[in-house]
Parts: C-alpha cells; structure tokens; sequence
C-alpha cells in the first residue's frame, strides 16, 4: 500500500472561479479533498456598524452592496423593515413596481449564475448567451434609475419615481422573447453532456444537511424541501400573484443549477402578472421629510436571490438605527462547502462553489 502524504494549498482569493474575494484552503490527498477551510473577510466593510452613523435613509445605498448582482431586493427588504417598524401602508402602484423590478433582479442574478457556471467548466459560449439576455433587463433597470448594478431606488414608503413610458414595450418584448431565452439555455448548457456529466451526482446537499446547517433559497429547494418565503411568509402582494415553487430531490450541482432556470420562468410569469394588474395612483406614502420610527425593533424577511434575507432593525427613536443587523444567505450557505466538497477532485470544488451560488459582498458584509 501506497503512503502519501497530505497537503494543503490556497484557492484565492485572487483566483477566477472563487467569485470574488473568497479564500479557502484545500486539504488534499493527491488530488482527493479531504478537507477545505473556508476563510472569509477579505470584502469586509463594516456596513452594519456604519448603519449606526446613518439616517435610515442613507442606510439604503449600503444595502445595494450586499448581494450587488440583485440589489433591488436587498433595497426592498431593508426598506420593508422600516416601514414594518413604523407601520406605513404602501401605496397600490408602488407594491406593484416593487414586485417588477424585484422579480427582475432575481432573473438577472440568476443569468449571471447560469452563465458563470458554464464558464467554470470552460463553457464560454453559454456565458456570451446569458450576457447577451441579461443585459436587456440592466437596461431596463437602467431607465428606470440611471444605474446598472447599485440601484438604490427602493425609499421608505414606496419609490421615488414612476416607471417611465419607454420601461413597458421593453419589458413586453423581453418578456415575449424570455422563453425562446431559456429554451436556448436548455439547448446549450443545460442539456450539454459535459454539463451533466460534471454536475450530476457530484456535491449531494441532503435535505438533512441543509436544514441542519440553515441553507435557504435554490440550494435549500435543490435538496427536496418546499420552503420559499413568497408563498410560506408572503411580504408585499406576493399572496396575489400565482406562481409555482421549483423543488428538485438531488441536492447536487446539477440540481442546484437546474432549479435556478425553472425560478427564472417562475419570475418572468410574476412580472407578467403584476404588469398586466398595476393600478394608476401615487407611488408614495404620506411619509416624515425627517424619519424617526418609534422605539422598538422589527425583524423582516425577504426571498433574496440566494435565500433568506433578513434585516433587524433597533429603534431608540432617533433618526438613526440604534443597531442593524443583516442575516445574508451566502453567509450562511457557505458553511456547507466544505461538507459537501470532501471525497471529490480540485476540479469538482470549482462547480460545487459555483453551484451555492455565493456572492462575498454578501457573506462578508
């Protein structure tokens, strides 16, 4: 029998398929993973802490820096926690425009992902695809606050602007063209045989494991458990649009793939819903020029784009969070890398980092 010995190398944080500024450290027998360390913080930027120093108003740019590739969502669920805080009733049209540009994030966050994952096995061509698409919804968000990544558009009591004329026949033509979108997508990455040759089988989430360790979102539902806050805890008007939850039984990278192209399908469905329903009327609420929530606290949460989102907020009553904290999916999905990554190849590491789908301006807040 053959003695080897154990070694141990780096994967970041300046490395391409760690997505972002993420290091982990590979205990390897051979090219076998025995174990991985993951070390975080390389992004750290104290956001909850400069909360303190801000208006709650002026929280919500920081939030745009948590999950940056869906940041409407991030605005929303903060602002939600403040209105739940000081028990503001959001303006009919506002839900509604809310509902658009969230569900429209979410379709973006998961092009990139779909993308990403092809590259990370060296599929350039289905990454160029998803590019492509996933431009035409920048664009949108684009016209309707002038940024492309770092919105910061959701206000305390509802938005500040309405949609402008040009948004609705370029969300008509995208939503049109969606599904020959995805059936491009099915054709070329996900029905690819190299894909599924690399993915299925290959970092098997149990449902028990998830839920032992907290993972939500695509990756909780990859494993088998039916849980979005949308239909479990519906927030806005969620309750009023019909839409299916994608629940997968593997809990492996292919799943963990696969299931973010159904979750697209189910957006764009949402959006054509909440299109067709938008009423005319104001998009704010009769709100303070100067914010100050009563003493108290409020938890909310929201369906991010990786999983449970969720902001607690401490009120002393000025015009200032006493304290906030951010509970951030990819922080917490992270902790099953490791579990999930021992027995397979270096090579096996990259899709299965890839498939949890992380961003580390939200782990490392």
């Amino acid at each position: 029998m053959i003695k080897t010995q154990e070694i141990s190398i780096n994967m970041g944080p300046q490395h391409p398929s760690t997505h972002g500024v993420f290091r982990c450290v590979l205990q390897l027998d051979g090219e076998t993973v025995t174990n991985i360390t993951n070390h975080t913080g390389y992004l750290h930027r104290g956001t909850e802490k400069l909360a303190e120093a801000r208006t709650y108003t002026q929280v919500i740019p920081y939030t745009d820096r948590l999950d940056y590739i869906g940041a409407m969502l991030n605005n929303t669920g903060y602002v939600q926690t403040v209105e739940k805080l000081m028990g503001l009733e959001i303006p009919e049209r506002a839900e509604y425009i809310r509902i658009i540009l969230q569900e429209l994030s979410r379709i973006a966050n998961h092009m990139l992902f779909v993308g990403c994952y092809a590259l990370d096995m060296a599929g350039f061509t289905g990454w160029m695809y998803t590019f492509r698409d996933r431009e035409r919804v920048l664009d949108m968000l684009e016209m309707v606050c002038g940024s492309r990544m770092t919105f910061s558009f959701m206000r305390i009591g509802g938005v500040p602007e309405d949609l402008p004329e040009e948004f609705f026949p370029a969300l008509r033509s995208f939503l049109d063209d969606f599904p020959k979108m995805i059936e491009e997508y099915n054709g070329l990455i996900t029905g690819n045989e190299i894909l599924q040759a690399r993915s299925k089988g290959i970092g098997v989430l149990s449902k028990e494991m998830a839920l032992a360790y907290g993972v939500t979102g695509p990756n909780l539902r990859a494993s088998g458990v039916n849980y979005d806050v949308r239909k479990a805890e519906p927030y806005g008007i969620y309750d009023r649009f019909e839409f299916d939850v994608p629940v997968l039984e593997n809990g492996d990278c292919f799943d963990r793939y696969y299931i973010r192209v159904l979750e697209m399908e189910q957006s764009a469905r949402i959006i054509r819903q909440a299109l067709e329903q938008i009423p005319e009327g104001p998009i704010m609420a009769k709100v303070p020029k100067v914010i100050k929530p009563p003493v108290g606290e409020a938890y909310h949460l929201v369906e991010g784009t990786k999983g449970l989102l969720g902001y607690y907020i401490v009120s002393d009553g000025s015009t200032k969070p006493y304290r906030l904290h951010i509970h951030s999916p990819s922080f917490v999905n992270l902790g099953v890398f490791p579990e999930i990554s021992k027995g397979h190849n270096i090579q096996d590491t990259v899709l299965i980092l890839a498939s949890i789908d992380i961003v580390l301006g939200e782990v490392d807040r």
